[in-house]
């Protein structure tokens, strides 16, 4: 069956060009405060840190109070990064908003931060009194700062907390060296537009630019090897060259992703993703790229391997960035070697973001140690099915029934019956604790402990409909154990 069959996901697009802007509660505008004054009322803690901000962009700051918190004392002592303060060891007045372009205000009582507003007003100033948003004209969001790139997060004063949230999400996508790589950019911009002529060779010079920018920071004479590689571009290489990266979804939870794996979602322009990625972790994907379902799940209607791989090189021969997103990790049962082979055949550039596999996220989930000391000093991941869908024919089964070692079966719930009888041949005790975990970290997630001789029944009991993993070890142990002590103290509590 080919990939065009089960393409299940359209193209996600954005706004038609005719329709309206969607109200705003804010308007977003950047400000540029180098060597402007601004007025700060208040010696607080919070109107330092509003000072400290305003001086960071560069701004003149003058100070109005008769006494300053410690904090603020210290920041004024200390040399400002950027711009300056000037203490003034009296109130505010009607005076004190002269050339000023803001005014900010800690007010002590709801009387002066009308009167502080009032004042602003007349005088024609921007004014914002700190935590009373009825006295305010703007407001201070929350900031992610890689500057010369900055972004700010808004939620119009309703929700602060929202706001920070929002930025820490932003921080897990923004890494720190996109600052260098943006003081980079103002520092070559002109050169670019001296020696590129508008049109395709500086678009492909500043693709190339942007894709670098989110990984490793620029290397000493980045600046002049990517001035020489612009001057001696040549219109006729301007198309973009495309790339793989092969990424691990993990096993369901978004929150599970690696910060690069997030990075390459946001990057890509073409998303080849399996059948067992969940909507949550697509949602993290860009909004512009193209997602195309590429189904690979036991015991299901599947795309063929060659096909995958004849598309991800046709995608990439026509410049674009695919990313095939895998579940769990793409080098634990995930055909990657194949998928690298054949791009390295192709001359295609092919990179890899690791993700949690499977086991690792049904260890975390049930609290259990795969190599606890006091039970195993090793543990095996095992295909639970070859290519015909049975056991593979060269198990070695001799040392999967090692009892010092805990096995972590991975698409064996067909064949788990088979899967306890092999170990019980080699001479595994049928008591051996077993587990199967359904939908690990995943809605619905469900799991069955009992012994490897019941292992068939405990299968029958979690169906067949969603994968499993097959856990065999005296690790598991524990988990029977807790069982039963949850349901004495239940018995002792007098349900029974």
């Amino acid at each position: 069956m080919n990939i065009r069959s089960l393409q299940q996901n359209k193209v996600r697009r954005g706004p038609s060009r005719h329709e309206r802007m969607a109200p705003l509660a804010t308007l977003p505008v950047f400000y540029k405060l180098q060597g402007k004054k601004v007025l700060i009322a208040g010696g607080s803690e919070a109107a330092a840190w509003k000072a400290e901000l305003l001086a960071a962009a560069g701004a003149e700051v003058h100070v109005h109070a008769e006494r300053l918190d410690p904090v603020f004392a210290d920041l004024i002592a200390a040399p400002a990064v950027s711009g300056s303060y000037v203490w003034h060891q009296r109130p505010w007045s009607a005076e004190s908003f002269a050339l000023m372009q803001i005014a900010i205000c800690d007010a002590e009582s709801e009387g002066e931060a009308q009167a502080f507003y009032c004042a602003a007003r007349t005088a024609g100033v921007a004014v914002n009194v700190i935590d009373r948003p009825a006295w305010c004209e703007f407001q201070f969001g929350s900031i992610v700062n890689r500057s010369p790139a900055v972004i700010a997060i808004s939620t119009d004063g309703a929700a602060p907390i929202l706001g920070q949230a929002i930025r820490r999400r932003i921080e897990t996508l923004l890494p720190p060296a996109l600052a260098a790589w943006a003081q980079l950019a103002q520092t070559i911009r002109k050169t670019v537009n001296d020696r590129l002529a508008p049109g395709p060779q500086r678009r492909a010079f500043w693709e190339f630019f942007v894709d670098r920018a989110f990984g490793a920071p620029p290397e000493k004479g980045a600046a002049e090897k990517m001035l020489r590689q612009a001057n001696a571009l040549q219109p006729a290489e301007t198309r973009r060259e495309g790339r793989v990266t092969l990424v691990g979804a993990g096993p369901g939870d978004a929150e599970l992703l690696t910060l690069k794996a997030v990075r390459a979602l946001q990057a890509a322009d073409v998303i080849l993703f399996d059948d067992l990625v969940s909507a949550d972790v697509l949602e993290l994907a860009r909004r512009e790229a193209r997602r195309m379902l590429v189904g690979k799940r036991g015991g299901r209607e599947s795309c063929r391997q060659d096909d995958i791989n004849a598309t991800m090189v046709k995608l990439a021969r026509a410049g674009k960035h695919v990313v095939r997103l895998k579940g769990g990790d793409p080098m634990i049962f995930g055909r990657a070697g194949e998928e690298i082979a054949r791009l390295q055949d192709e001359g295609i550039a092919v990179s890899v973001v690791p993700g949690i596999t499977s086991a690792l996220a049904m260890a975390a989930q049930l609290g259990v140690s795969l190599t606890h000391r006091d039970h195993a000093q090793s543990v095996r991941f095992v295909t639970g099915h070859s290519r015909n869908g049975e056991l593979p024919k060269d198990l070695d089964w001799a040392g999967i029934a090692d009892a010092r070692t805990t096995t972590v079966f991975y698409m064996g719930g067909r064949t788990a019956g088979e899967i306890a009888a092999r170990l019980m041949e080699m001479g595994m005790d049928p008591s051996m604790p077993v587990v199967i975990s359904r939908s690990v970290a995943r809605e619905g997630f469900e799991r069955w402990t009992g012994t490897l001789r019941d292992l068939a029944g405990g299968m029958t009991i979690i169906g067949y409909d969603e994968p499993v993993l097959v856990g065999v070890g005296s690790v598991f142990a524990a988990l029977s154990e807790r069982q039963v002590r949850v349901t004495c103290s239940l018995v002792s509590a007098g349900c029974q």
